[in-house]
């Protein structure tokens, strides 16, 4: 007797045709990070302000967000449909070069995106919190404490009462 394929469910096959499509977008993907790069790096020889170059930082670590969510799906569409409903199948399909291909390019760009976002995103200054003067005219701040109870107790219980 032969083995029977398990059928694949419909929700398998959204899931399938969905990262088939972000997947076929990767190398666009990538043209995009690697235009953001660019322009960051353009900005940063340039001498461009803090702003401008937190602009940047943000667009590529969006770029390289959307990329490599994209080599993802590609290694998810590698596996085929099966894979989102048979994990032993799925773990089979791992171990193949082309799926072991896509992880190792997805994890990748998963590391240069949190290198950037730890490194390469200027961080800007804190804006001050607005005061009571800044309220709007027939508002006022609230005088007591957060819950606005006139001997400033929090509703909250103390950390020492709770056990």
């Amino acid at each position: 007797m032969g083995k029977r394929k398990a059928a694949v469910s419909q929700e398998a096959t959204a899931k399938y045709e969905a990262d088939v499509a972000l997947a076929g977008r990767f190398d666009e993907l990538f043209a995009q990070a690697q235009e953001a790069e660019q322009a960051l790096r353009n900005a940063q020889a340039n001498g461009a302000s803090e702003q401008e170059l937190h602009d940047a930082g943000m667009r590529l670590d969006g770029a390289l967000t959307d990329v490599m969510r994209s080599a993802f799906a590609a290694q998810r569409a590698e596996i085929g449909p099966r894979g989102y409903d048979d994990r032993i199948y799925h773990r089979k399909a791992m171990a193949t070069s082309k799926v072991r291909a896509w992880t190792m390019e997805a994890e990748r760009l998963l590391t240069l995106r949190e290198s950037h976002r730890l490194t390469g995103i200027v961080r800007l200054p804190r804006q001050p919190a607005p005061g009571p003067s800044d309220a709007p005219s027939g508002q006022t701040a609230p005088l007591h404490g957060a819950t606005g109870s006139p001997d400033g107790q929090d509703a909250l219980p103390h950390a020492a009462s709770v056990r």
